[in-house]
């Protein structure tokens, strides 16, 4: 991999990341498709066609359902999903903390229960690698515990030690799956993760700590799970500045356009969230005008797309009228077309943040976006 800063604003950092898989343009928002695939019925094709860099797929559902060895046996999860950009694979850290109701943590790693079949599951940081290794992401992370929000220091401070531990193991895994002849991406790439929720002289020794473990990037994991964005936006301020700067940052989860437009600026590269998708199945769309539910009685005889100049699919072809009345039938083009604006629009709005960068304006850009996005939609003829 080789990472290359080609332009700074403050903190603010537009980069490239040279990849087996092809050039991510930084700062990125990656496309969450959990299973393989972006929900609401959204192609790669589709995805070529709105501008997306990065895929995004979870290791622990792709392990469940269909099965990390059947897609090694297919040729791998590019061949199988049909994405010839990069991927990357979470690494089922994230299912530590949203199952916790269904897992036991030790040492050696988590124990599962399937949320799908209630099967016995077991995940450690070597286990996470093979899955990922099986799967042949272009970037695997490495498997951690997303503690809970809030809990006590003590257990914080077990938490990242083991988490600590655990990279190491995921880093002399990674080693050797990579020495494999028969993996399927030899140059697979590992990102650590730091963890230390709220408590900012955890994460910053986390940090510290991490940095001189030879990841190829470095990710914050922990945020956007209960803390306000003024906390969120704290402990970046203290821990970004304690990770290499010659390598990816990546907030993990995050977040709306404000949230992103705020990381940015403090020197993150990679971010990835499900609002886009979640929202647009259900009839709320992103315009730089503040956000829109499609289900309002208001859109019914509204003519007019989504959002004027927005060049999406659905902005190209159809009305409010009609993409409301998809979403009221309960027709799947409906949410399919929410979807495809709302990743199109966070897609365009991270080209809009390198340009700025790179034109020395991101203040100016971040407070204009700022004061377009946040809010309720503010409708230019009323």
């Amino acid at each position: 991999m080789k990472y290359e800063i080609l332009a700074k604003d403050g903190r603010a950092k537009r980069a490239r990341v040279e990849t087996v898989h092809g050039v991510i343009e930084t700062p990125v928002f990656m496309n969450v498709g959990t299973a393989a695939a972006i929900k609401g019925a959204v192609s790669t094709d589709d995805l070529r066609q709105i501008g997306t860099q990065v895929e995004l797929s979870n290791t622990y559902h792709l392990h469940v359902r269909p099965g990390d060895r059947l897609i090694k046996e297919l040729g791998g999860l590019h061949r199988f999903m049909n994405w010839d950009r990069p991927i990357l694979t979470d690494s089922g850290g994230f299912q530590v903390f949203s199952l916790a109701g269904l897992r036991r943590i030790k040492e050696e790693g988590v124990y599962f229960n399937s949320h799908i079949d209630g099967r016995k599951i077991f995940m450690g940081p070597e286990e996470s690698m093979q899955i990922q290794s099986n799967l042949g992401s272009t970037i695997a992370m490495a498997f951690d515990e997303c503690a809970p929000h809030p809990c006590t220091r003590e257990y914080m401070e077990n938490s990242v030690a083991r988490t600590t531990r655990w990279l190491e193991r995921c880093r002399m895994e990674m080693d050797r799956l990579n020495a494999l002849p028969d993996t399927i991406n030899r140059e697979q790439l590992l990102f650590g993760i730091n963890q230390g929720g709220t408590f900012e002289d955890i994460r910053i020794r986390h940090a510290d700590t991490i940095s001189g473990m030879g990841c190829d990037g470095y990710a914050l994991g922990g945020l956007a799970v209960g803390e306000s964005h003024e906390e969120m936006y704290r402990i970046l301020d203290v821990t970004v500045p304690h990770l290499p700067e010659r390598k990816p940052t990546y907030l993990m989860g995050v977040g709306t356009p404000a949230n992103i437009l705020e990381a940015v600026d403090r020197g993150v590269d990679f971010f990835d969230c499900v609002y886009p998708t979640r929202n647009g199945r259900h009839g709320h769309v992103y315009t730089n005008h503040g956000k829109l539910n499609l289900f309002n009685e208001r859109f019914a005889k509204d003519m007019r797309p989504i959002e004027e100049g927005c060049g999406c699919p659905a902005c190209r072809s159809y009305s409010r009228a009609y993409i409301r009345h998809l979403l009221k039938a309960k027709e799947m083009l409906g949410m399919r077309l929410c979807v495809l604006h709302n990743l199109y629009f966070y897609n365009t709005m991270m080209t809009e943040i390198r340009e700025a960068i790179e034109n020395h304006r991101y203040a100016e850009y971040k407070k204009r976006k700022l004061e377009g996005v946040t809010g309720d939609y503010k409708d230019k003829e009323n």
